[in-house]
């Protein structure tokens, strides 16, 4: 049976709705100046890498960046957006049905992302400093479960949609595959913030599609949520594009990650996220593929470096180009992604 789609609001909804992204955006902008005072002032400055997550040397790494390490460029940026999400949030949006679940996700993976660049602005430099990562992993996937285990006992979600297919019923499977959904995209967008504006730029586009799915579905929670994000999100890459003045470090990449990730879940998207995140899931794919290939060929390489962002600059791409181009890509795939939504719900 084929669906009508038919948008009809009130032009006070939309307005509101825009509003909370520029309410985003002002806030940021606000919050900005004090986070740069206390970061230059008590040296917040990201630590360059050292290792690869093999445990190589990161030669080329430090060989692309050298530039970077020759000044002081402050991390944990992200706690600025994180925090006027959560304000706005708070005293305009915050509701038990639509924002409370991706509220609390989003301000739960920021603290573990807060923990670990704290630990890492303490460490010695040697190494990769921060929460040993099987900790970290530990963490966040608890968050993970946390959130599903919400969605199946409080929410009752027990199936997913497949588009151009339906509903598809599992029970309490949704329970692991949400919390695999979850993980896998905060560690996506972690695994993304790797050059000047990347994660910032890409995370904007993917929510800006998340905000006009919740839109045409009716949760507009939801899609103010959403577009609060991206209008914080607009102001700190404002600041973060070359040559950044701060980096989000993981407080902002895990908070926005699992964010994302639980929008996809309430919005009953999770096969149309790979393809709106279709750049996180090859950042995240060249990283396995890489670290795969090492273990099972005898240290051999795939590419020069992984995420593919470093292979593109390793093979000559100026970084302004290849998260540019990246932008792109993410832009187009968040048409796609609507695209797909729209005719999936409604083109059967």
């Amino acid at each position: 049976m084929t669906q009508t789609l038919s948008i009809a609001f009130e032009t006070s909804k939309f307005a509101e709705i825009f509003a909370f992204a520029f309410a985003g955006f002002v806030m940021t902008m606000i919050l900005t100046p004090i986070y740069t005072t206390l970061a230059y002032r008590y040296e917040w400055w990201k630590k360059p890498r050292e290792d690869t997550v093999t445990g190589e040397k990161a030669t080329i790494f430090n060989k692309l960046h050298a530039h970077k390490h020759q000044r002081h460029i402050p991390t944990m940026a992200g706690v600025v957006f994180l925090l006027s999400v959560v304000l706005i949030t708070l005293a305009s949006n915050l509701s038990r049905e639509q924002t409370w679940l991706p509220l609390a996700a989003f301000v739960a993976a920021g603290l573990v992302g807060l923990i670990d660049d704290v630990i890492n602005l303490k460490g010695s430099g040697k190494g990769v400093a921060g929460l040993p990562s099987r900790v970290k992993f530990a963490l966040v996937t608890g968050i993970a479960i946390a959130c599903s285990l919400y969605f199946f006992s409080k929410l009752d979600v027990e199936s997913i949609n497949i588009p151009f297919f339906g509903d598809l019923f599992l029970g309490w499977l949704v329970v692991p595959l949400f919390a695999f959904v979850i993980v896998a995209t905060a560690n996506a967008v972690n695994i993304s913030d790797g050059l000047d504006g990347l994660a910032g730029g890409l995370t904007s586009s993917a929510f800006g599609a998340y905000a006009i799915i919740a839109f045409i579905d009716q949760r507009y929670g939801v899609a103010a949520f959403c577009m609060t994000i991206l209008g914080a999100l607009l102001s700190y890459t404002w600041f973060n594009i070359f040559p950044a003045r701060f980096f989000m470090g993981d407080v902002g990449s895990f908070s926005l990650g699992m964010a994302l990730g639980v929008v996809a879940i309430i919005t009953n998207t999770v096969f149309i996220l790979p393809i709106i995140g279709i750049v996180f899931v090859a950042e995240a794919g060249s990283t396995i593929i890489q670290v795969l290939s090492k273990k099972l060929r005898g240290g051999k390489k795939i590419f020069k470096i992984a995420p593919i962002h470093h292979h593109f600059e390793a093979i000559g791409w100026p970084e302004t180009k290849v998260t540019m181009r990246f932008w792109i890509i993410g832009q187009v795939s968040g048409l796609v992604g609507l695209m797909i939504y729209v005719l999936g719900v409604y083109g059967q």
